[in-house]
Protein backbone atom coordinates (compact mmCIF):
# COMPACT_ATOMS: atom_id res chain seq x y z
CA UNK A 1 0.00 0.00 0.00
CA UNK A 2 1.75 3.06 -0.62
CA UNK A 3 2.04 5.96 1.71
CA UNK A 4 1.93 9.56 1.53
CA UNK A 5 2.78 12.89 3.64
CA UNK A 6 -0.66 14.59 3.92
CA UNK A 7 -0.62 18.39 4.70
CA UNK A 8 -3.25 19.80 6.02
CA UNK A 9 -4.09 23.75 6.80
CA UNK A 10 -6.28 24.63 9.33
CA UNK A 11 -6.95 28.25 10.90
CA UNK A 12 -4.47 29.94 13.38
CA UNK A 13 -4.21 29.00 16.67
CA UNK A 14 -6.57 25.70 16.06
CA UNK A 15 -3.83 23.09 15.77
CA UNK A 16 -4.95 21.40 18.34
CA UNK A 17 -8.07 20.52 17.78
CA UNK A 18 -7.75 19.19 14.33
CA UNK A 19 -4.36 17.04 15.87
CA UNK A 20 -7.44 15.36 17.82
CA UNK A 21 -9.31 14.73 14.95
CA UNK A 22 -6.70 13.17 12.85
CA UNK A 23 -5.77 10.99 15.76
CA UNK A 24 -9.41 9.86 16.05
CA UNK A 25 -9.32 8.82 12.56
CA UNK A 26 -6.10 6.77 13.70
CA UNK A 27 -3.24 8.50 11.82
CA UNK A 28 0.55 9.28 13.61
CA UNK A 29 0.88 12.80 13.21
CA UNK A 30 4.22 14.01 11.84
CA UNK A 31 4.54 17.57 12.57
CA UNK A 32 2.45 19.95 14.33
CA UNK A 33 3.36 23.99 12.48
CA UNK A 34 1.61 27.48 12.61
CA UNK A 35 -1.93 27.01 10.84
CA UNK A 36 -1.19 22.99 9.36
CA UNK A 37 -0.62 19.50 10.44
CA UNK A 38 1.70 16.77 8.75
CA UNK A 39 0.37 12.88 8.82
CA UNK A 40 1.35 10.01 6.82
CA UNK A 41 -1.68 7.90 5.28
CA UNK A 42 -2.35 5.51 2.16
CA UNK A 43 -5.18 6.27 -0.50
CA UNK A 44 -8.38 5.53 2.13
CA UNK A 45 -6.63 8.06 4.75
CA UNK A 46 -6.97 10.88 1.71
CA UNK A 47 -10.55 9.78 1.68
CA UNK A 48 -11.34 9.54 4.84
CA UNK A 49 -9.47 13.01 5.50
CA UNK A 50 -11.38 14.57 3.41
CA UNK A 51 -14.76 13.36 4.04
CA UNK A 52 -14.23 13.09 8.01
CA UNK A 53 -12.62 16.31 9.12
CA UNK A 54 -13.93 19.31 10.36
CA UNK A 55 -11.74 21.49 11.28
CA UNK A 56 -9.22 20.98 7.91
CA UNK A 57 -9.20 23.90 5.59
CA UNK A 58 -8.17 21.30 2.61
CA UNK A 59 -5.93 17.95 2.60
CA UNK A 60 -3.03 18.30 0.45
CA UNK A 61 -0.63 15.47 -1.09
CA UNK A 62 2.91 16.74 -0.20
CA UNK A 63 5.41 15.99 -3.06
CA UNK A 64 8.56 17.34 -1.51
CA UNK A 65 10.60 20.01 0.12
CA UNK A 66 13.43 21.71 -0.43
CA UNK A 67 15.18 24.49 -0.02
CA UNK A 68 15.49 27.18 -3.00
CA UNK A 69 16.81 30.91 -2.37
CA UNK A 70 17.27 31.93 -6.33
CA UNK A 71 14.64 30.80 -9.41
CA UNK A 72 17.49 28.88 -11.04
CA UNK A 73 17.10 26.39 -7.39
CA UNK A 74 13.23 26.68 -7.42
CA UNK A 75 13.66 25.48 -10.78
CA UNK A 76 15.85 22.62 -9.90
CA UNK A 77 13.94 21.40 -7.00
CA UNK A 78 10.59 21.06 -9.00
CA UNK A 79 12.35 19.44 -11.78
CA UNK A 80 13.80 16.67 -9.51
CA UNK A 81 10.40 15.61 -7.92
CA UNK A 82 8.93 12.38 -9.06
CA UNK A 83 5.55 14.09 -10.94
CA UNK A 84 5.13 10.70 -13.13
CA UNK A 85 4.11 9.49 -10.11
CA UNK A 86 1.39 11.23 -9.73
CA UNK A 87 0.46 13.06 -12.86
CA UNK A 88 -0.64 10.95 -16.08
CA UNK A 89 0.27 11.86 -19.56
CA UNK A 90 -3.06 13.71 -20.18
CA UNK A 91 -3.56 15.18 -16.83
CA UNK A 92 -4.44 19.08 -16.48
CA UNK A 93 -1.60 20.35 -14.14
CA UNK A 94 -1.23 23.89 -12.68
CA UNK A 95 0.68 25.84 -9.85
CA UNK A 96 -3.24 27.21 -8.84
CA UNK A 97 -1.67 29.00 -5.84
CA UNK A 98 1.68 30.29 -4.51
CA UNK A 99 2.86 31.71 -1.08
CA UNK A 100 6.03 33.15 -0.01
CA UNK A 101 6.81 34.42 3.63
CA UNK A 102 10.27 35.28 4.63
CA UNK A 103 11.64 34.29 1.48
CA UNK A 104 13.89 35.45 -0.91
CA UNK A 105 11.15 34.06 -3.69
CA UNK A 106 8.52 36.54 -3.11
CA UNK A 107 6.46 36.62 -6.40
CA UNK A 108 4.08 34.04 -6.73
CA UNK A 109 3.31 34.56 -10.47
CA UNK A 110 7.08 34.22 -11.24
CA UNK A 111 7.23 31.08 -8.44
CA UNK A 112 3.75 29.85 -10.63
CA UNK A 113 5.46 29.96 -13.85
CA UNK A 114 8.89 28.75 -13.38
CA UNK A 115 7.18 25.87 -11.40
CA UNK A 116 4.81 25.05 -14.10
CA UNK A 117 7.74 25.20 -16.31
CA UNK A 118 10.24 23.02 -14.36
CA UNK A 119 7.00 20.31 -14.08
CA UNK A 120 6.56 20.25 -18.06
CA UNK A 121 10.43 19.74 -18.57
CA UNK A 122 10.36 16.72 -15.62
CA UNK A 123 7.04 15.26 -17.67
CA UNK A 124 9.07 15.47 -21.00
CA UNK A 125 11.70 13.34 -19.78
CA UNK A 126 9.50 10.87 -17.93
CA UNK A 127 7.18 10.02 -21.14
CA UNK A 128 9.11 11.20 -23.85
CA UNK A 129 7.15 14.05 -25.41
CA UNK A 130 7.14 17.00 -26.41
CA UNK A 131 3.59 18.34 -25.94
CA UNK A 132 1.18 17.49 -23.61
CA UNK A 133 -2.75 17.53 -24.50
CA UNK A 134 -3.78 18.77 -20.59
CA UNK A 135 -7.41 17.28 -21.27
CA UNK A 136 -7.72 14.96 -18.46
CA UNK A 137 -8.40 15.14 -15.17
CA UNK A 138 -7.06 18.04 -13.34
CA UNK A 139 -4.15 18.19 -10.71
CA UNK A 140 -4.19 21.58 -8.64
CA UNK A 141 -0.12 22.17 -7.01
CA UNK A 142 0.33 24.25 -4.50
CA UNK A 143 3.29 25.69 -2.97
CA UNK A 144 4.34 27.31 -0.09
CA UNK A 145 7.87 28.98 0.54
CA UNK A 146 8.79 29.92 4.51
CA UNK A 147 12.07 30.92 4.86
CA UNK A 148 13.73 29.84 1.79
CA UNK A 149 11.92 26.24 2.55
CA UNK A 150 9.95 25.08 -0.54
CA UNK A 151 6.83 22.62 0.45
CA UNK A 152 5.50 21.38 -3.07
CA UNK A 153 2.15 19.98 -2.81
CA UNK A 154 -1.01 18.75 -4.93
CA UNK A 155 -4.59 19.59 -3.85
CA UNK A 156 -6.80 16.80 -3.43
CA UNK A 157 -9.79 18.91 -2.50
CA UNK A 158 -10.81 21.35 -4.69
CA UNK A 159 -12.79 23.64 -2.83
CA UNK A 160 -11.65 24.53 0.76
CA UNK A 161 -13.37 21.91 3.01
CA UNK A 162 -15.28 24.59 4.53
CA UNK A 163 -17.70 24.45 1.45
CA UNK A 164 -19.81 21.73 2.98
CA UNK A 165 -22.83 22.50 0.80
CA UNK A 166 -25.40 23.67 2.72
CA UNK A 167 -24.58 27.02 2.89
CA UNK A 168 -25.68 28.85 -0.02
CA UNK A 169 -27.31 32.21 1.72
CA UNK A 170 -25.38 33.74 3.99
CA UNK A 171 -25.39 36.86 6.34
CA UNK A 172 -23.27 39.48 6.39
CA UNK A 173 -19.42 38.08 8.36
CA UNK A 174 -20.27 34.94 8.40
CA UNK A 175 -17.56 32.75 9.79
CA UNK A 176 -16.43 29.73 8.21
CA UNK A 177 -17.98 26.47 8.59
CA UNK A 178 -14.46 24.91 9.57
CA UNK A 179 -14.21 28.25 12.38
CA UNK A 180 -17.48 27.40 13.84
CA UNK A 181 -16.65 23.50 14.18
CA UNK A 182 -12.73 24.17 15.67
CA UNK A 183 -14.74 26.37 18.10
CA UNK A 184 -17.58 24.24 19.08
CA UNK A 185 -14.90 21.70 19.61
CA UNK A 186 -12.75 23.84 21.87
CA UNK A 187 -15.58 24.29 24.39
CA UNK A 188 -16.80 21.21 26.85
CA UNK A 189 -20.56 21.23 24.75
CA UNK A 190 -21.25 17.87 24.28
CA UNK A 191 -24.67 16.84 22.25
CA UNK A 192 -26.21 16.18 25.76
CA UNK A 193 -26.24 19.92 26.42
CA UNK A 194 -28.37 22.84 25.66
CA UNK A 195 -26.88 24.95 22.93
CA UNK A 196 -27.80 28.41 22.19
CA UNK A 197 -26.83 30.84 19.29
CA UNK A 198 -28.40 34.20 19.84
CA UNK A 199 -26.85 35.99 16.89
CA UNK A 200 -27.00 33.37 14.80
CA UNK A 201 -26.99 34.35 11.22
CA UNK A 202 -26.64 32.01 8.39
CA UNK A 203 -26.91 29.13 10.94
CA UNK A 204 -23.36 28.14 11.25
CA UNK A 205 -22.55 27.17 14.50
CA UNK A 206 -25.93 25.51 15.35
CA UNK A 207 -25.98 23.40 12.27
CA UNK A 208 -22.13 22.63 12.64
CA UNK A 209 -23.60 21.24 16.45
CA UNK A 210 -26.32 19.40 15.33
CA UNK A 211 -24.04 17.57 12.58
CA UNK A 212 -21.46 16.99 15.69
CA UNK A 213 -24.24 15.79 17.78
CA UNK A 214 -25.52 13.34 14.29
CA UNK A 215 -22.35 12.60 13.53
CA UNK A 216 -22.86 13.44 9.98
CA UNK A 217 -19.59 13.60 8.38
CA UNK A 218 -19.03 17.23 6.96
CA UNK A 219 -18.04 16.02 3.65
CA UNK A 220 -20.46 13.47 2.89
CA UNK A 221 -22.53 15.18 0.57
CA UNK A 222 -19.77 16.94 -1.49
CA UNK A 223 -17.29 16.21 -4.20
CA UNK A 224 -13.40 16.39 -4.20
CA UNK A 225 -11.11 17.21 -7.18
CA UNK A 226 -8.66 13.68 -6.39
CA UNK A 227 -11.95 11.41 -6.88
CA UNK A 228 -11.26 11.74 -10.54
CA UNK A 229 -7.50 10.37 -9.59
CA UNK A 230 -7.90 7.14 -10.97
CA UNK A 231 -4.38 6.67 -11.31
CA UNK A 232 -4.09 7.26 -7.81
CA UNK A 233 -7.27 6.61 -5.85
CA UNK A 234 -9.38 3.95 -6.78
CA UNK A 235 -12.98 4.86 -7.16
CA UNK A 236 -14.03 2.31 -4.84
CA UNK A 237 -12.16 3.61 -1.75
CA UNK A 238 -14.36 6.56 -2.27
CA UNK A 239 -17.55 4.52 -2.18
CA UNK A 240 -16.06 2.83 1.17
CA UNK A 241 -15.45 5.75 2.78
CA UNK A 242 -19.04 7.48 1.95
CA UNK A 243 -20.56 4.34 3.04
CA UNK A 244 -18.64 4.53 6.23
CA UNK A 245 -19.85 8.06 6.81
CA UNK A 246 -23.30 6.70 5.95
CA UNK A 247 -23.21 4.24 8.64
CA UNK A 248 -22.19 6.34 11.32
CA UNK A 249 -25.32 8.97 10.66
CA UNK A 250 -27.82 9.07 13.87
CA UNK A 251 -30.49 10.80 13.14
CA UNK A 252 -32.57 9.61 15.81
CA UNK A 253 -30.33 11.58 18.58
CA UNK A 254 -32.35 13.88 20.85
CA UNK A 255 -30.24 17.30 21.31
CA UNK A 256 -31.76 20.98 22.61
CA UNK A 257 -29.78 22.96 20.11
CA UNK A 258 -31.30 26.47 19.08
CA UNK A 259 -30.59 29.50 17.13
CA UNK A 260 -31.66 33.48 17.53
CA UNK A 261 -31.52 36.44 15.08
CA UNK A 262 -32.92 39.41 15.11
CA UNK A 263 -33.55 39.48 11.47
CA UNK A 264 -36.54 37.39 10.39
CA UNK A 265 -34.80 36.74 6.72
CA UNK A 266 -31.49 35.61 8.10
CA UNK A 267 -33.27 32.90 10.20
CA UNK A 268 -35.23 31.99 7.28
CA UNK A 269 -32.27 31.83 5.67
CA UNK A 270 -30.19 29.94 8.60
CA UNK A 271 -33.58 27.25 8.09
CA UNK A 272 -32.98 26.38 4.64
CA UNK A 273 -29.24 26.05 5.44
CA UNK A 274 -30.06 23.30 8.01
CA UNK A 275 -32.50 21.47 5.51
CA UNK A 276 -29.77 21.40 2.96
CA UNK A 277 -27.62 20.44 5.66
CA UNK A 278 -29.66 17.17 6.69
CA UNK A 279 -30.20 18.73 10.44
CA UNK A 280 -33.33 20.64 10.20
CA UNK A 281 -35.29 18.58 12.76
CA UNK A 282 -32.65 19.07 15.26
CA UNK A 283 -32.39 23.08 15.75
CA UNK A 284 -35.00 25.24 16.65
CA UNK A 285 -34.36 28.43 14.87
CA UNK A 286 -36.58 31.48 16.10
CA UNK A 287 -36.69 35.44 15.29
CA UNK A 288 -35.55 37.17 18.57
CA UNK A 289 -33.24 39.94 19.98
CA UNK A 290 -30.70 38.85 22.30
CA UNK A 291 -32.44 40.87 25.36
CA UNK A 292 -34.92 38.39 25.42
CA UNK A 293 -33.35 35.38 25.80
CA UNK A 294 -33.81 33.37 28.63
CA UNK A 295 -34.11 29.42 29.04
CA UNK A 296 -35.31 27.32 32.44
CA UNK A 297 -32.94 25.01 32.24
CA UNK A 298 -29.32 24.74 34.01
CA UNK A 299 -25.70 24.65 32.76
CA UNK A 300 -26.39 25.38 28.97
CA UNK A 301 -24.25 26.89 26.56
CA UNK A 302 -23.90 30.13 24.46
CA UNK A 303 -21.96 29.77 21.79
CA UNK A 304 -21.84 33.05 19.07
CA UNK A 305 -20.73 35.58 17.09
CA UNK A 306 -22.18 38.71 17.91
CA UNK A 307 -21.67 42.00 15.79
CA UNK A 308 -18.36 43.82 16.01
CA UNK A 309 -19.53 46.99 13.69
CA UNK A 310 -17.76 46.36 10.71
CA UNK A 311 -18.90 49.25 9.63
CA UNK A 312 -18.04 52.76 11.33
CA UNK A 313 -21.47 53.95 12.17
CA UNK A 314 -22.24 50.30 13.89
CA UNK A 315 -19.82 50.55 16.42
CA UNK A 316 -21.95 53.10 18.05
CA UNK A 317 -24.39 50.19 19.03
CA UNK A 318 -21.97 48.13 20.27
CA UNK A 319 -21.99 49.26 23.67
CA UNK A 320 -25.48 49.01 24.23
CA UNK A 321 -25.89 45.59 22.73
CA UNK A 322 -22.73 43.61 24.48
CA UNK A 323 -24.41 44.99 27.98
CA UNK A 324 -27.47 43.43 26.89
CA UNK A 325 -25.59 40.41 26.30
CA UNK A 326 -24.08 40.53 29.59
CA UNK A 327 -27.32 40.64 30.68
CA UNK A 328 -28.91 37.84 29.37
CA UNK A 329 -25.94 35.93 30.43
CA UNK A 330 -26.30 36.83 34.11
CA UNK A 331 -30.22 35.89 34.08
CA UNK A 332 -29.35 32.53 32.50
CA UNK A 333 -28.37 29.59 35.70
CA UNK A 334 -25.35 28.09 35.75
CA UNK A 335 -24.45 28.54 31.95
CA UNK A 336 -21.08 28.89 30.01
CA UNK A 337 -20.99 31.32 27.13
CA UNK A 338 -18.33 31.39 24.51
CA UNK A 339 -18.42 34.58 21.77
CA UNK A 340 -15.84 34.95 19.09
CA UNK A 341 -15.38 39.07 18.36
CA UNK A 342 -13.19 41.44 17.40
CA UNK A 343 -14.58 44.21 19.68
CA UNK A 344 -12.03 45.58 22.25
CA UNK A 345 -14.35 46.66 25.07
CA UNK A 346 -15.97 42.82 25.21
CA UNK A 347 -15.53 42.43 28.62
CA UNK A 348 -16.01 45.96 29.83
CA UNK A 349 -19.81 45.55 28.60
CA UNK A 350 -20.71 42.11 29.28
CA UNK A 351 -19.51 42.92 32.72
CA UNK A 352 -17.22 40.62 33.92
CA UNK A 353 -13.72 39.33 32.73
CA UNK A 354 -13.52 35.97 30.41
CA UNK A 355 -11.78 33.01 32.18
CA UNK A 356 -9.95 32.47 29.36
CA UNK A 357 -9.10 34.35 25.88
CA UNK A 358 -7.09 33.02 23.01
CA UNK A 359 -6.57 35.26 19.51
CA UNK A 360 -7.41 33.59 16.37
CA UNK A 361 -7.57 35.00 13.16
CA UNK A 362 -10.80 34.36 11.35
CA UNK A 363 -8.86 35.42 7.65
CA UNK A 364 -7.01 38.10 8.31
CA UNK A 365 -9.43 39.24 10.95
CA UNK A 366 -7.85 39.23 14.12
CA UNK A 367 -10.78 38.17 17.05
CA UNK A 368 -10.78 36.81 20.71
CA UNK A 369 -12.18 33.75 21.76
CA UNK A 370 -13.69 34.79 25.43
CA UNK A 371 -14.43 32.08 27.42
CA UNK A 372 -17.05 32.67 30.32
CA UNK A 373 -17.19 29.61 32.30
CA UNK A 374 -20.36 27.87 34.31
CA UNK A 375 -19.93 25.58 36.80
CA UNK A 376 -19.84 21.76 35.58
CA UNK A 377 -23.36 19.68 36.09
CA UNK A 378 -23.22 17.54 38.95
CA UNK A 379 -21.95 13.65 37.73
CA UNK A 380 -24.85 11.85 37.02
CA UNK A 381 -25.66 8.89 39.55
CA UNK A 382 -25.00 5.78 37.91
CA UNK A 383 -27.37 3.75 39.83
CA UNK A 384 -30.10 4.70 38.17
Amino acid sequence: MKTYELVVPCHFGLEAVLKREIYDLGYEIGRVEDGRITFTGDEEAICRANIFLRTAERVLIQVGRFHAETFEELFQGIKALPWENYIPENGKFWVKKASSIKSKLFSPSDIQSIAKKAMVERLKQQYHKEWFPEDGAPYPVRIFLLKDEVMVTLDTSGDSLHKRGYRTLTSKAPLTETLAASLLMLTPWRPDRILVDPFCGSGTFPIEAAMIAANIAPGMNREFTAEQWTNIIDRKVWYECVKEAQDMVNDDITVDIQGYDIDGDVVKAARENAKRAGVDHLIHFQQRPVAELHHPKKYGFIVTNPPYGERLEDKADLPELYSQIGEAYRRLDAWSMYLITSYEDTERYIGRKADKNRKIYNGMLKTYFYQFMGPKPPKRDNFH
